[in-house]
Order: C-alpha cells, then sequence, then structure tokens
C-alpha cells in the first residue's frame, strides 16, 4: 500500500443504464482525474475509484476502506448520471473522511445538434446532484459543494483550497503540542479542557518541566552553534545598536543553543508544535525569542504563555496555509485616530517570520518581564493584504472560535525604539464593530494570523470538525 497522499474519486451512476453507458461514465471520469491531475495545480492526486457507485454495497465498501486508509485524505463524489441516493446512505454515514461532492458534467455546453433522449439519460448531473445533495443534508453531512465545470480555474483554485484543508483535517488528529511549562498565573484565556480539545480535534497536549528541555540545551555543542550562527549572518543583518560585539554575538548564540535544543525535542517525540512560559525558565539565560521565531519559519507552531489551544491552533493553519503567512499573534494597541482605524499586533519576542515583508534585522533588547537576560529576536515589518485572525475559547462546557477578516495593511510609519516585529490591520466590518463583537463573543488575546488562507477555508475546516464559529466580517 502507497503512502502517497491521494484523494479518492467517486463516480456516482445506477445499473439500470446499461453497460455500454457506464463504460462511458467510467471513461469521462478517468478524463476528468487524468485532466485535474494534469494541471498541476492540485497539491494532492486524484484518484479514481475503479469501481463505480451503483449499488449501497459497493458504496458501503468504498467508504470503509477509505477510512481505514492512512493515504487517503478525503473522498470527492460525482453524479455523472442519476444515482439513487437511498444507496449512499449507508456509505455516506460510515465515512470519517472530509467529503467533496464535485457538482460539475463532462461537457462544458449543451451538444444541441446531437441531444436525444440518450444523451439526456447519460448526462443527468443536474439531476443527480440534487438527489445526492438533499441525502447529504437529510444525514447532516458538514460536506463542501463546488459547482462548475471541472476545467474552470476557478473550480479548481476551490479545489485545491479543499484538499489544503482537508489534508489539515487529516493532520489535525496527529498534532502534538510540548508545553515547556505551566500556564501563566492568573491569566484565564490561556486555560482549557485538553481531553476535550483530544477528543474533538486529535491534539495530544503535554507538559514538560523547564529542566527537561534544559538538559537538551546543556548537550548542545559549540560546534553546532558556530555552524547555525554563519548561518544567520547570511540571512539576517545584524544590528548591534549599543551592545558591544561580543555581548550582542554571546545573545545570539544563547538563542541558537535553544533552537537547536527545542527542535531536537520537539522532533524526538513527534511534537509539531510547543508552548514557552516566561514565568517559567529557571536553568535558562533568556526567554526563547529568536529560536521560536527560526522554529515558526520551519513550520512548527506555537503560542506564548503556555497558551496550548492557540500553538495547535497555529500548527493547525500552518498546515492548511502551506507554512505561508501565517503565526501566532497578539492584539497590542489601536490606532483610533478617525480614518485610521487600525490594530497594531506583536508579542514580546515571538512574531512569525513567515509574516515578514521586510528581511529581518537581528536585535538584542532587554525584556521587561521574566528577570532573565536580554534576549536576541527578528524584527521586521508584516505584509500586506486581505486575511483573518482566529482564536479558540474554552466555554466551559464546549469549545468555539471566532473568525474575523481584516486587511493587513503596510507600514510606513518608522519605529526606532520598537525592538519587535511588528503587524498592522484594519478590523472588518469596522474597528469599533469589529473590536465590539470579538470581545462580547468572549474573544482572546491571542489569535493566529493568516494572509494566506481566507475565511471560506476555515469555515470548511470548522465545518469538518462540526465545530461552532462565529464570523465577524
Amino acid at each position: 500500500m502507497t503512502n502517497v497522499k491521494k484523494f479518492w474519486f467517486v463516480v456516482g451512476s445506477q445499473a439500470l443504464y446499461g453497460e455500454e453507458a457506464l463504460n462511458q461514465v467510467k471513461q469521462n471520469a478517468q478524463n476528468i482525474a487524468d485532466g485535474l491531475n494534469e494541471t498541476g495545480q492540485l497539491p494532492f492526486e486524484i484518484e479514481l475509484q475503479p469501481k463505480l457507485a451503483v449499488s449501497a454495497d459497493v458504496i458501503t465498501e468504498i467508504m470503509k476502506e477509505a477510512n481505514y486508509r492512512d493515504d487517503i485524505l478525503g473522498v470527492l463524489t460525482w453524479m455523472h448520471t442519476f444515482s439513487p441516493a437511498k444507496m449512499w446512505i449507508r456509505g455516506t454515514k460510515l465515512l470519517q473522511k472530509p467529503l467533496l461532492h464535485l457538482a460539475t458534467q463532462y461537457n462544458e455546453d449543451i451538444s444541441w445538434e446531437n441531444i436525444d433522449m440518450d444523451y439526456m439519460n447519460l448526462h443527468q448531473s443536474a439531476h443527480g446532484d440534487r438527489e445526492y445533495g438533499y441525502i447529504n443534508r437529510r444525514l447532516n453531512k458538514n460536506n463542501e459543494v463546488i459547482f462548475g465545470h471541472w476545467k474552470d480555474t476557478n473550480v479548481q483554485q476551490q479545489l485545491r483550497d479543499w484538499m489544503l484543508i482537508a489534508n489539515a483535517y487529516s493532520e489535525s488528529f496527529n498534532l502534538k503540542v510540548a508545553r515547556f511549562g505551566d500556564n501563566m498565573r492568573n491569566v484565564a484565556v490561556t486555560e482549557g479542557d485538553k481531553i476535550e480539545a483530544q477528543i474533538q480535534y486529535g491534539w495530544t497536549v503535554d507538559y514538560y518541566g523547564i529542566g527537561d528541555l534544559v538538559e537538551y540545551i546543556n548537550q548542545v555543542t559549540d560546534e553546532d552553534v558556530a555552524a547555525l550562527f554563519k548561518t544567520y549572518e547570511n540571512l539576517y543583518e545584524f544590528d548591534y545598536r549599543d551592545y558591544s560585539k561580543a555581548a550582542f554575538n554571546s545573545s545570539v548564540k544563547e538563542q541558537i543553543k535553544y533552537e537547536i535544543a527545542i527542535k531536537q525535542f520537539l522532533d524526538e517525540g513527534g511534537y509539531t508544535a510547543f508552548t514557552s512560559n516566561f514565568e517559567d525558565l529557571h536553568g535558562m539565560q533568556q526567554l526563547p525569542g529568536l529560536a521560536v521565531q527560526r522554529l515558526n519559519g520551519q513550520g512548527y507552531g506555537f503560542a506564548g504563555e503556555g497558551d496550548w489551544k492557540t500553538a495547535a491552533l497555529d500548527r493547525l493553519l500552518k498546515i492548511a496555509a502551506e507554512n505561508e503567512a501565517t503565526g501566532f499573534m497578539e492584539d497590542y494597541t489601536y490606532d483610533l485616530r478617525s480614518g485610521h482605524s487600525h490594530i497594531l499586533g506583536s508579542h514580546m519576542l515571538e512574531v512569525d517570520p513567515t509574516l515578514a515583508e521586510t528581511k529581518p534585522k537581528l536585535v538584542v533588547n532587554p525584556l521587561g518581564i521574566g528577570d532573565k537576560n536580554d534576549p536576541a529576536r527578528l524584527v521586521f515589518d508584516g505584509k500586506s493584504g486581505e486575511g483573518v485572525v482566529v482564536t479558540m475559547l474554552d466555554l466551559g462546557t464546549r469549545y468555539k472560535f471566532i473568525i474575523n477578516e481584516i486587511e493587513a495593511k503596510s507600514l510606513d510609519e518608522p519605529a526606532p525604539h520598537l525592538p519587535v516585529a511588528r503587524v498592522l490591520w484594519e478590523v472588518k466590518p469596522s474597528l469599533e464593530k469589529g473590536v465590539k463583537r470579538w470581545i462580547e463573543g468572549g474573544g482572546g488575546h491571542h489569535t493566529v494570523l493568516s494572509l494566506k488562507l481566507t475565511r471560506s477555508q476555515i469555515e470548511i475546516l470548522l465545518k469538518m470538525f462540526d465545530a461552532e464559529y462565529t464570523l465577524i466580517n
């Protein structure tokens, strides 16, 4: 059995059409699968199921096999002809993978010169789609529907977007978060029910004392630090400011030790997300800043102050966004002037460099909390463009998400005294309405910001989980 991830393409019809008609259905379906794969636009392969969905037994067999095969990320269905929906009930109820109904037809137009009843019987997607759509609604299936001709670039883009979300959904059940230290004391929104998160979203969340990480830090060799330091010199501008070169480089090398140690710890344990806490740093000289940013750039999820929910959400959305322009964020301060109305997002240190528009500078600066040595970090201005901010909150009896559509703006004003990266955005529909609805809904200050994913993709993902959410747009 192959381990290459793919999606199955299941084509609905019925035996009443006869063998000759069904052979044409198979050929048309193969042409669609081949045509979509050959575009090179899809992130995963579409594999046509050789058995047509013409009976309840066949459909049930296909769906049961899709469930247990790890290489199958989801199922695409197409009603080439009229496929009586009662036979889909058992298999669809059993299916535990994402389901997409591709509401298309083989031909783009109506062939007026050739159309007859044989043609009508064989090209009944408009008829079959409605029968199939009804049963999915009756079963309360959170499937996605894409409508349009399969050669249309917009249809292919929607299919690509959905595939990425379906892959993230699949990976959610393998997601493991390492908590280095506990939650920040006295903070409410970073708490949550870890068992319920594992039940609903598949996340494993494990605690480690900071001493477990310090053991790894102490094993990092000077040779490994020197090699990565050379990489830093090639990638970043070193802004020494008021620090001597020796003091600056010493701070940077301490962060390199953290990067190497954290990565080794995570990889050995199968973790793809983690948290830190500036109140829990015994045995460490600095709060990890630059180290976290570097790991963010490699695709690891993160959130500060022990916020494991946001760390897991960060990793999940990074998977969906292919680690482009997506990262942990925190609302810091407002611009309330008329005609401006912006939120400035940042964090103490750990702003994700996948959000960077400008070349990151390496700086060292004191940190006013944590009572540790001055940490190194990357400083940059964020990208502009349409995006979303998403947060996850535990309401005691259930989890809920809040999505806010935003537009990130270019930064024209210099901030010579700001020693952290920054992202500026406008809230939709307005700063006043958006922030008020966010606060009334219980949205926290920790979010995941994505300038790659769309609101529609986030909604598709949350519907796959059957999760409750509020949309602010």
